[in-house]
């Protein structure tokens, strides 16, 4: 049987008293807003009647019908005085305006929701704030959450930003893991995702918890305005340093607060470890380092990783190299253990003499090594020693040389690291998402702030020595090299980067077979040499120079040097070598770290031999 349809005027009845409505609906706003005026005069000559009225109540007896006669003289007045009447009409509507306007509430106090929370933080905190024996609790299941809770701040989303606690005397504030413990409960509660900061008051037992705003990540590599053995590390917290310095974030010029990292003679943290997740900005903390160094000292870098972030320091003027092969580190790394001995030598020789230092001792040298445990698991695979076994001398006698080593290192490799590393690098590091427990593992502290699960590239947290922990953000400074970096970045790292240097070929004394010295070191390592080749610098006050170096083992070239007694002299003449100045005498060199090879000899063609040969230390 099929349904009969509803007749049309119950149909369309609902219709049309919905359209009743909304006409209804827009003609009361539209009458709302037109006679707005008349609305608030109204309003206002209430509030004035009401005024006045209880002025009148408080007025005494007494004195009423001296304010009846004064009212009544002015009624007058007005009344007599020409025009008197209409100002006065025009006076009160005023008044009446001006008293019923619609003021913005202003807000005294917690609402609802805020209340609700507030008391349910004060139920979690009494487990922690109260004994038993305590006749009078500050905490109690029910009891008054404002007595314990002084100040406090909620965003727009009824969360605290802010939120100071007072607590017992006998609250063991200062045992770590009772700290600990609250901390953890205030960020459970409080929402999770964002960064929150512990301030502990042990003397007047206060307790101030605030969120901290996130650090900006806009301050790309520039030149930042330091002196001679200083490094910016990156940014933090305006409250947490003393100095700031001037940097061209993405919305202009502005002064930034600044973690600066003093090096030199006088350092007490002469040299940084770096640790963090991968991708997290290690690598491009050590490329801030090196643009940062290379005005005023030379950098050797050493890479572990093998990716190639590097690449754009390559052939720099003041890069010594950029290793990223094993025999390429231990050479490399060998060589600055020796040139850190022949500095010590020298200084100490001219401090003896009465004179300065040489002007190529007081010229920093960096050394960046780059993912070590990397390095260490292939030398022991190939029976060679570890790299960082070389970082003994440049770490433990570095600072009195002007030799600076800053070690960057993975979080599942830290077990890697030596103990002279350790124990030496007390400026420390952690980059990209971290567990309070690994940070205290590295810094040797535990932050006073919650680390937060996802985090910028570049951003953790830094200790110099026994400082306090501050938040970092280090400059933007990505390879120039890479397709996803972005115009800006690659143009503002590139602007840092030193001239390229002409190569400066070295040439071996040998036979016709061994030819001139390039920068291949693999067609030596194929003839049995065992040859390697490392830069080595020179610095005088005319410039700097950077000699590519191939050494061969001293067998070698004593055979070469019997077959060219015999051989016969070349048509092309030569310009005799100038004689070298008289060294004094000085210790053998120290042996290479090379199986069953003997101690390398290397000579420049037209060249004498070098004052400053690595020695080893005296003493």
């Amino acid at each position: 049987m099929a349904r009969r349809p509803l007749p049309r005027i119950l149909s369309s009845g609902s219709a049309q008293i919905a359209r009743s409505r909304e006409i209804a609906r827009t003609a009361a706003d539209s009458a709302t807003d037109v006679l707005q005026p008349l609305i608030t005069v109204s309003r206002g000559l209430r509030k004035l009647a009401a005024t006045a009225r209880a002025k009148w109540a408080a007025t005494p007896k007494e004195r009423r019908g001296p304010t009846l006669l004064l009212v009544a003289a002015c009624v007058l007045v007005v009344a007599l005085v020409p025009y008197g009447p209409l100002l006065a009409l025009v006076t009160l509507m005023g008044a009446a305006a001006w008293k019923g306007r619609e003021r913005p509430v202003v807000k005294t106090g917690p609402d609802d929701a805020e209340i609700a929370r507030l008391k349910g933080l004060y139920e979690a905190l009494v487990p922690y704030f109260s004994v038993p024996d305590d006749p009078a609790p500050l905490f109690a299941h029910g009891g008054d959450w404002s007595g314990a809770f002084g100040e406090f701040a909620f965003d727009e989303d009824g969360r605290p930003t802010r939120l100071r606690i007072a607590y017992p005397p006998y609250f063991t504030d200062g045992d770590p893991a009772a700290r600990a413990r609250v901390e953890q409960l205030l960020h459970a509660k409080s929402g999770r995702g964002r960064e929150y900061h512990f301030d502990w008051d042990q003397e007047g037992n206060r307790l101030v918890m605030s969120v901290l705003p996130a650090l900006p990540t806009t301050i790309a590599a520039q030149r930042f305005v330091t002196v001679p053995g200083e490094t910016v590390l990156g940014f933090t917290d305006g409250d947490s340093v003393q100095r700031t310095v001037p940097v061209v974030a993405a919305d202009g010029t502005e002064d930034a607060p600044a973690v600066v990292w003093r090096t030199g003679p006088r350092s007490a943290e002469p040299h940084l470890l770096a640790v963090g997740q991968p991708g997290s900005g290690t690598t491009s903390l050590l490329r801030s380092i090196a643009l940062q160094a290379l005005p005023h000292g030379d950098v050797l870098i050493v890479e572990g990783g093998g990716t190639g972030e590097y690449a754009c320091l390559t052939g720099r003027d003041g890069v010594l190299a950029v290793e990223c092969g094993l025999s390429g580190a231990l050479a490399g790394l060998e060589w600055a253990a020796q040139e850190t001995e022949r500095r010590l030598i020298a200084a100490n020789r001219a401090r003896q003499a009465g004179h300065p230092a040489p002007e190529d001792t007081r010229r920093p040298l960096w050394i960046l090594l780059d993912r070590p445990g990397v390095l260490g698991h292939l030398a022991a695979a190939d029976g060679r020693p570890d790299p960082q076994e070389l970082l003994q001398v440049p770490l433990r006698h570095g600072r009195a040389a002007q030799v600076t080593v800053v070690v960057a290192e993975q979080f599942d490799s830290t077990d890697t690291l030596s103990e002279t590393v350790l124990s030496h690098t007390r400026a420390r590091i952690v980059l990209g998402p971290a567990s309070s427990e690994q940070i205290e593992s590295v810094l040797g502290v535990a932050p006073h702030t919650t680390p937060t699960p996802q985090v910028p590239p570049g951003r953790g947290y830094a200790r110099l020595g026994t400082g306090p922990v501050l938040r970092l953000q280090v400059p933007a400074t990505p390879d120039p090299y890479d397709d996803a970096t972005s115009e800006a970045h690659r143009q503002a790292v590139l602007a840092l980067l030193p001239e390229r240097r002409a190569a400066v070929d070295a040439v071996v004394v040998g036979a016709a077979g061994f030819g001139t010295a390039g920068r291949e070191s693999a067609d030596f390592e194929e003839s049995g040499f065992g040859s390697t080749d490392f830069e080595r610098a020179g610095h005088d006050g005319s410039g700097f120079e950077t000699t590519t170096l191939k050494t061969v083992p001293a067998a070698a070239v004593t055979a070469v040097e019997a077959a060219q007694a015999h051989a016969p002299a070349p048509a092309q003449a030569h310009a005799p070598a100038p004689a070298p100045d008289p060294a004094p005498a000085q210790a053998p060199a120290p042996p290479r770290h090379e199986p069953d090879v003997a101690a390398p000899v290397a000579r420049y063609e037209g060249e004498p031999a070098p004052r400053h040969a690595p020695v080893a230390a005296e003493g």
